[in-house]
């Protein structure tokens, strides 16, 4: 199974919808997983264009701006795997600061990755998806893997062509890779 993994498109402050190249980036996926900062249904709506989508609500839906279709947090179960898709993740000792490289440098040793996260989910994961910080990653960290991808039009709170990832499903494991829209011609 192929998943496109989109966050932080803040429609419509960031354009009438997301760019163009999500489209050619997500050829052939089966879902669509976004991570939050949604705002608009038109949004989904277009995405929905490509494949079905499950979206997760973020701060803003307390202010009357997410869509109204998403929900926080979100546990996908697909082909043996359950993936937990939230907007601001929020680990012990990191609050939001799920950084690139972060958890690496500060998460407290011996603390458990997979029980913090099934504190969030309700249930063990095996992947998460979120969003917030406006920078990709994709890390393993006591068997779990994490993915950001990124934000499709801020990076690092500047506003450009930003990224997003694709999530492929395989019997031997998860394999994600992240995807520059600027390196997509139109």
């Amino acid at each position: 199974m192929k998943i496109g993994l989109i966050s932080d498109t803040h429609i419509p402050s960031m354009g009438k919808e997301p760019p163009s190249q999500v489209i050619r980036a997500f050829e052939g996926v089966d879902l669509i997983l976004h991570a939050g900062d949604v705002y608009t249904q038109s949004c989904i709506e277009w995405l929905e264009r490509i494949a079905p989508v499950k979206a997760s609500a973020s701060w803003a839906s307390s202010q009357r701006e997410a869509a109204p279709r998403t929900s926080e947090p979100h546990l996908v179960e697909v082909e043996g795997y359950s993936i937990g898709l939230v907007h601001e993740l929020q680990l012990t000792a990191l609050a939001d600061d799920v950084l690139p490289g972060a958890i690496g440098r500060r998460y407290p040793p011996g603390e458990s990755i997979p029980k913090n996260l099934e504190r969030i989910f309700l249930k063990p994961v095996d992947i998460v998806v979120f969003g917030y910080t406006h920078e990709a990653m994709i890390e393993t960290h006591q068997g779990v893997l994490l993915i950001n991808p990124g934000s499709t039009t801020m990076v690092k709170q500047v506003m450009k062509m930003g990224s997003v990832a694709i999530l492929e499903l395989k019997p031997e494991g998860p394999e994600a890779r992240i995807i520059e829209l600027a390196s997509l011609s139109e």
